[in-house]
């Protein structure tokens, strides 16, 4: 065995080279001529490929900067920094919609005292609603239905046999019923939801509207974890979100559905939130936690761990989404029926700071 090298010390380890070139183009791609606009308008595949690579690095490089003078600014001001801008979303950019509502607009105040649901909203009228499937449904649509009528006071459910929805809605508005909702399902999972109001209006002698949502991402209570259960206590109700005079509609055709006599003694909140017109439907129960002996005798520095009563949320089910598709005039007539909205992806969804509700 011949001797070790170096003393019997293993070798040195050799270092890293260092790419010379890249950090050059790094270094020449920051101090080179600031590129105007994104390179996307060159025909040439390499030389767009290059100059797109060379217009990111400047991008980042400026708002790395950027950042790092805000932060020595900060430092420096303390107290009198200025606020951190808030980050732009598609919610504070969205464009400016011609039929928002502004608050207590007058006009429209006006147009819905005197609405198809303005009898719900006064509580002089109580809703009745008829709930049916499509025919022949799956068993997880009924696990669907039975949280429904958990949720909502006065849903009564009838199978939908052979009958068409015209037959349907004459059958529920000759036996008192104010909404029929129709469920339908593909893949036995539920994927639409027709809504129509069956009352008369005193002025126009005429029912309607009738709206068909897109139904999506539903999870029954079962599945939901850490759930509670629902009692009998009429909900209350929050509609947030609707700000065109086609969300007001919508949001008071899905509000209409409760009796707005709120028992606040169940602490039970259904909410609709509409967010980028997809409308969120959740259900909750407030609780109120006080603190027991033990946590009321420990103090610190002659102050309590904490509030005296904590309040959280448990979440009850189901839970879906919606999103409108269309809404009719009267009640569910899809051949001869005139539409007040349908919704056109091609024409209407331009750009993706564009929303209708």
């Amino acid at each position: 065995m011949g001797k070790k090298q170096n003393g019997g010390k293993p070798p040195p380890k050799a270092k890293k080279p260092i790419n010379s070139a890249k950090m050059k183009q790094v270094k020449k791609a920051q101090t080179a001529a600031p590129l105007r606009k994104n390179p996307s308008h060159i025909a040439n595949k390499m030389k767009r490929s290059e100059m797109y690579g060379k217009f990111l690095q400047q991008k980042n490089a400026a708002r790395r900067e950027a950042r790092l003078t805000r932060q020595k600014e900060a430092e420096e001001l303390g107290q009198e920094a200025a606020v951190k801008k808030a980050p732009r979303t598609l919610d504070n950019t969205r464009e400016v919609e011609p039929t928002m509502v502004m608050a207590e607009d007058p006009q429209v105040m006006g147009d819905e005292a005197d609405d198809e649901f303005a009898p719900y909203f006064d509580s002089t009228d109580k809703p009745k609603i008829l709930i049916t499937t499509r025919p022949r449904p799956s068993q997880n649509l009924f696990y669907f239905i039975a949280d429904l009528q958990k949720m909502i006071p006065a849903l009564h459910f009838y199978p939908r046999k052979s009958y068409s929805v015209k037959e349907i809605c004459r059958f529920a508005s000759n036996r008192d019923f104010t909404h029929l909702i129709v469920l339908s399902e593909k893949s036995k999972v539920c994927n639409g939801m027709t809504i129509s109001h069956l009352r008369l209006h005193e002025d126009t002698y005429q029912a309607g509207p009738t709206a068909f949502f897109k139904v999506s991402n539903v999870i029954t209570s079962k599945n939901i974890p850490h759930h509670g259960s629902q009692t009998s206590h009429i909900p209350e109700l929050n509609l947030h979100g609707f700000g065109t005079r086609l969300g007001h509609r919508v949001g008071r055709m899905l509000g209409s559905l409760f009796p707005h006599d709120a028992q606040f003694q169940g602490r039970q909140v259904v909410t609709f939130h509409n967010q980028r017109d997809y409308i969120f439907v959740r259900q909750h129960r407030y609780i109120f936690d006080e603190m027991n002996e033990k946590q009321k005798n420990k103090m610190v520095g002659n102050k309590a761990l904490g509030p005296a009563v904590n309040t959280r949320l448990q979440e009850l089910g189901p839970r879906f989404t919606l999103k409108l598709r269309w809404l009719q005039e009267g009640t569910f007539d899809t051949k001869n029926g005139e539409y007040e909205w349908f919704h056109k992806r091609k024409e209407m969804d331009t750009t993706r700071r564009k929303f209708h509700l």
